[in-house]
């Protein structure tokens, strides 16, 4: 199989990149210079927002392309036009928040979506841009020769959001944790290997439209998540579990300030813990488990020094240590 990886140095094409090298296919990674491309791959530079910035692309057959564009739509527009003739599939990867605010729990593919979004349009906001490449995915490809991926959480090595590396260097750091509970919440995520396993397979299949992509309800909770964070760096942490009520009255930003978490009975708990994910379940989807997700994360940022590379278009996650140490205080953990 031949694959064209736009993007394909961090995280999420990274993971697509290596294992479709590791399964044999010939891959080319289309991507800005900025970072090295895997070994083995073969690399063309570019820059979709520059004048002239596809001209790498200019030749070139593929049987798949893969896409994980977060910007203005209409750069995955000018691509998938520059394409269609010369690639088999069109594979975007969106996000579960293309759904209009707030999905109910267990919704699936055929909630409806946000509105507004356009395939012409300029950068605007992440759910707007995402919602618009989808759009320019399928405008350029059809329906039957395009997928969507509406990823939830992404975790696993190479990260560059700041999210479980967060949460793993606090961990290390020892000494009592806030903890937000409960401690038996259902999360939902998907490994960005099992991600990547996923996508490649769905090439295979030929498969086409959209697909929530990530584990199954109660696949981890934020007990086993926790856990396996403090087991995995040595177990000098103490987990203190405080009630939502106490880390929200504390003006603490759920998400945000405390990767992973949103407090149970609000709306963005059900819009990205409560998802279906029957239809991608049924087409391959496995998920390992968390130990292993949060392991090999660890031994990833150990292997680069702890520091993890993060992306300047997201917002630094993580709680000040004054502020925990405030609402730790309280006593209100146990």
């Amino acid at each position: 199989m031949r694959l064209l990886m736009l993007g394909g140095t961090e995280f999420a094409g990274r993971a697509v990149v290596e294992e479709a090298l590791r399964r044999g296919w010939e891959v080319t990674v289309f991507h800005r210079g900025r970072h090295e491309t895997p070994a083995g791959g073969r690399s063309l530079l570019g820059d979709r927002t520059a004048p002239d910035g596809l001209a790498a692309l200019a030749e070139g057959e593929w049987d798949a392309v893969v896409d994980t564009w977060s910007a203005a739509p209409r750069a995955v527009l000018d691509t998938a036009r520059l394409l269609r003739g010369r690639a088999g599939r069109y594979v975007y990867v969106s996000s579960c928040s293309v759904y209009a605010w707030s999905p109910p729990a267990g919704y699936t593919e055929d909630a409806p979506l946000v509105e507004g979004a356009s395939a012409e349009a300029g950068r605007t906001d992440y759910v707007q841009d995402k919602r618009g490449g989808e759009m320019a995915a399928v405008e350029g490809f059809g329906a039957d020769r395009s997928v969507l991926v509406r990823a939830g959480l992404i975790l696993g090595p190479h990260e560059n959001v700041g999210r479980l590396p967060w949460w793993l260097t606090r961990m290390a750091r020892g000494g009592p944790v806030l903890a937000p509970g409960p401690r038996g919440l259902p999360l939902q995520y998907v490994d960005v290997r099992d991600l990547a396993e996923w996508i490649l397979g769905a090439v295979e299949q030929e498969l086409s439209g959209p697909y929530n992509l990530m584990s199954a309800q109660g696949h981890a909770t934020m007990g086993t998540f926790l856990d396996a964070c403090a087991r995995v760096t040595g177990g000098a942490a103490e987990l203190r579990w405080t009630e939502p009520e106490v880390i929200l009255d504390a003006g603490i930003e759920p998400w945000v300030q405390l990767p992973v978490w949103v407090p149970p009975g609000s709306d963005g708990h059900d819009a990205l813990y409560g998802a279906d994910v029957s239809r991608a379940l049924a087409t391959g989807l496995r998920c390992r488990p968390v130990e292993e997700t949060v392991a090999d994360t660890w031994n990833w940022l150990c292997a680069i020094g702890g520091d993890a590379p993060q992306r300047t278009d997201r917002t630094r996650k993580g709680l000040d240590p004054e502020v925990e140490a405030k609402v730790l205080a309280a006593g209100t953990g146990s």
